[in-house]
């Protein structure tokens, strides 16, 4: 029997062994063995590139190359999520995809699951064994006719339903969620809505520049310093919705456009349409702050001070701190997503790219390294035929 084999087969004794619960105890140490291994490995920003706008901007516009688009075209499969509604995610498989763990990748704002941070980090992620799915949030890359619906910050209905269609059809023994910017905060408030429930196929997230705090992020970015990037995402939006209503005529108000000069102006005109009173309410409903609690997975988050626009005081607040399965690797650059490095010889320029996927590296290695110690012990249990 091949040694992921018998790790698959340990992972379904050890959910009748009372020791398991003896492991998970023990997993708060080594998570933090894992997280002090992070440390070791600082961002370090090229010559000339410690300004969070520049960075920022040459992250997003450097061209990259991508290997991964060179295997065979990814699956496209549909998700049905909620009553008239589907979302895509395009799938790149292992060989032997239920014995490998995979990766979920969410984008940002108006990205999609053809985002240069998106395809870099499949490209890591692959390369190291894992699945990956490059998720279309609803609406985006393309998808706009799959639902009537808008997507918000925090829309999580999506993600419950396609983990439990990988876990329940698919029978994926290992998930983990990377995310970025809107993606992160998505997947940092579904962990926290599963909370105690969370399945035990979930095992970790990494969550890079996530709005944690949309209230500040949306004040942060309506400065005048950060017009460039608002002015970027509102063009995006009003497309988007001149392009819903072509596919839905008569479902929005497009009159409400008029008076949209900020995002917190977009927020209160069509958060409406999400079931959320005004701006603030969906900032403060729509926020992983608050779920952050709640948390029970392993959890990297990664933040950069030099942040244009997403605030660096959120991440000291103490229920990110006092979480101890929540670890926040923050450096002082590295803008927004963009975290664009010096070269290494051993990785690419992309450092959160590289941190995201490391940590989800340690994390199945972990599972390896506590299956093995308890070989003997399982062998040694009473045990139901399986």
């Amino acid at each position: 029997m091949t040694n992921v084999c018998h790790k698959l087969m340990s992972q379904a004794l050890l959910l009748h062994c009372p020791k398991f619960r003896l492991t998970l105890r023990s997993m708060t140490s080594t998570f933090e063995t894992v997280s002090q291994q992070l440390r070791t490995r600082p961002f370090k920003p090229p010559a000339g590139l410690c300004n969070g706008h520049i960075m920022t901007i040459v992250g997003s516009l450097r061209p990259r190359t991508f290997s991964i688009l060179n295997h065979a075209r990814p699956e496209r499969r549909e998700f049905r999520t909620e009553p008239g509604t589907r979302v895509v995610a395009l799938c790149h498989w292992q060989p032997q995809p239920r014995l490998c763990p995979t990766i979920i990748i969410i984008h940002g704002l108006e990205g999609s699951a053809a985002a240069k941070y998106v395809l870099g980090t499949s490209d890591k992620g692959f390369k190291s064994g894992f699945n990956v799915l490059r998720l279309n949030v609803r609406g985006c890359g393309g998808t706009a006719h799959l639902s009537p619906r808008l997507y918000h910050s925090g829309l999580t209905v999506d993600l419950h339903s396609l983990i439990s269609e990988l876990i329940e059809n698919d029978k994926l023994p290992e998930l983990y969620l990377v995310g970025f910017s809107m993606g992160g905060n998505q997947a940092l408030k579904f962990a926290g809505e599963l909370g105690d429930d969370v399945p035990r196929q979930i095992r970790g997230l990494s969550a890079i520049s996530p709005p944690i705090d949309l209230e500040s992020c949306s004040l942060s970015i309506r400065r005048l310093e950060n017009r460039i990037y608002e002015s970027q995402f509102l063009s995006s939006l009003k497309k988007t919705m001149y392009e819903k209503d072509r596919l839905f005529p008569g479902i929005y108000d497009l009159g409400r456009l008029k008076n949209v000069r900020h995002l917190w102006d977009w927020d209160d005109a069509f958060q409406r349409y999400n079931g959320f009173h005004d701006a603030r309410d969906y900032y403060t409903q729509a926020s992983s702050l608050r779920y952050i609690p709640r948390i029970r997975i392993p959890t990297l988050i990664i933040h950069a001070h030099d942040d244009p626009f997403i605030p660096f005081e959120p991440f000291t607040d103490r229920r990110i701190i006092e979480n101890p399965s929540v670890f926040l690797l923050e450096s002082m650059h590295g803008g927004h997503v963009a975290f664009f490095g010096t070269r290494q010889p051993d990785e690419d320029r992309a450092w959160a790219e590289n941190r995201a996927v490391e940590f989800c590296r340690a994390l199945t290695g972990l599972l390896d390294h506590k299956l093995g110690d308890l070989e003997f012990d399982i062998r040694e249990s009473s045990m139901p035929k399986l």
